[in-house]
């Protein structure tokens, strides 16, 4: 384990081709999750990666703005006509439901209602096959600890039916661009795109779900539950919404809501990224490549070799809430984010919510506009409080995945100082 953000840095960015890799996670037969972005190594990865980047340039994110504040609008109002017997809400289950709609169209232009429909089989089935259970994270610490004995128990993580269903859905998507010759400003479409293309690596219809899925599975859960730690967080916290209210007030008076007037709103810039050290995955992992000497920290200490195989864990929990890099570590302070650009740049040496070096998350830029615009619709129109089930959080400990209990239940009422919207 690697705790010092120096060595962290030396090793995962200025020696990558050393750390290329994540660790082997499932079985290479297991196509979708093998062979997606997260699970694919050395030139594959490369070549992938270099094919999806276009998808989250800033341009690419400006043309997903409009369709991304449309959905966010919409979830605003009609979370601000809630009737009082409904206005207590699970704020985990109504964001999955934002983030499935948001993720369908920008990334596979599928149109879908989940916030008043979420009975549709496209969410019903994302939801499943994107949910770590006890049991789904049962099979996967198996599956992991015990690779050759998953492949003869024919043991997934995945469920078949979901699945097929997700893939009809892609493929189906394809057909309608192939046939209907369609173009249109989403994932799908950059990957239909390269085909054909020389002297380029040409992905097959098997490749292309691959990629589908795992955008899908690593913006679902991970995007809603971190809306959700930030509406709690302002929910408990009245001066922070009273300050992100002001802002978004000010906006709404000077200028058009456009994707540039959105990304000036510097405290609820704060805001999100105060939640997401608060909230970042456990650790990060690399395998290493070949074997690579680490120099001593003090004179007189012995160097070590990490060998070919051997795998590194980067705390990334631990650090964000280390009191040698952040003052009162626990505490929701937005604050700490709003000093000048030095005091920022210090910070980056420990600050990595979405990883660090080139395997940093590929969709960092789409998760961040996804959450900054729903909450600066919701929070336009809408007054977040606590309700009798609102309470602590305290974490399942039957999940991989950081999950509160008890969810995220707050009171969401129309907003009484709010002018028109439309």
């Amino acid at each position: 384990m690697l705790r010092d953000p120096e060595v962290i840095k030396d090793v995962v960015v200025k020696n990558f081709d050393t750390f290329i890799n994540n660790p082997v996670l499932v079985d290479a037969n297991d196509y979708v999750l093998s062979q997606n972005l997260f699970g694919l190594q050395n030139t594959k990865w490369r070549i992938v990666k270099n094919l999806l980047s276009p998808s989250f340039t800033s341009s690419k994110m400006k043309t997903m703005f409009t369709f991304i504040s449309k959905h966010a609008a919409d979830f605003a109002e009609l979370m601000s006509t809630l009737p009082a017997d409904k206005s207590d809400i699970n704020m985990k289950g109504i964001f999955n439901r934002y983030t499935n709609d948001v993720i369908a169209l920008c990334m596979y232009g599928i149109k879908i209602d989940s916030i008043r429909d979420p009975t549709n089989k496209f969410y019903i089935c994302g939801k499943d096959i994107t949910y770590m259970s006890a049991i789904r994270s049962i099979k996967y610490i198996f599956i992991r600890t015990f690779l050759k004995l998953g492949r003869i128990f024919n043991i997934k993580l995945l469920n078949n039916h979901e699945m097929k269903y997700f893939e009809s859905r892609i493929k189906n998507e394809i057909a309608i661009c192939d046939t209907e010759h369609v173009t249109r400003p989403d994932m799908i479409q950059l990957m239909l795109d390269n085909r054909g293309k020389e002297g380029q690596m040409q992905l097959d219809m098997d490749d292309i779900v691959a990629q589908a899925y795992g955008f899908y599975f690593a913006g679902f859960e991970t995007s809603s539950s971190v809306m959700s730690f930030i509406t709690y967080k302002i929910a408990t916290n009245p001066n922070i919404q009273i300050k992100l209210q002001q802002e978004i007030d000010e906006l709404w008076n000077e200028s058009d809501v456009t994707y540039e007037a959105i990304n000036k709103l510097k405290y609820l810039d704060a805001v999100i990224k105060e939640a997401l050290r608060l909230f970042s995955p456990s650790i990060m992992e690399r395998i290493c490549e070949k074997a690579y000497k680490l120099l001593p920290a003090l004179p007189g200490e012995k160097s070590l070799t990490i060998n070919k195989g051997m795998i590194i864990w980067v705390p990334l929990y631990a650090i964000h809430h280390d009191e040698k890099y952040y003052d009162n570590p626990e505490e929701f302070r937005p604050e700490r984010f709003l000093n000048n650009d030095q005091d920022n740049n210090y910070r980056s040496s420990f600050y990595f919510p979405f990883g660090l070096g080139s395997r940093m998350c590929i969709g960092r830029r789409f998760s961040l506009l996804m959450i900054k615009v729903v909450l600066f619709h919701l929070l336009a129109r809408c007054e977040l409080k606590q309700c009798a089930k609102t309470s602590s959080i305290k974490f399942s400990e039957k999940n991989l995945v950081m999950m509160p209990k008890d969810g995220f239940w707050l009171n969401i009422q129309d907003r009484n100082d709010k002018f028109d919207r439309d």
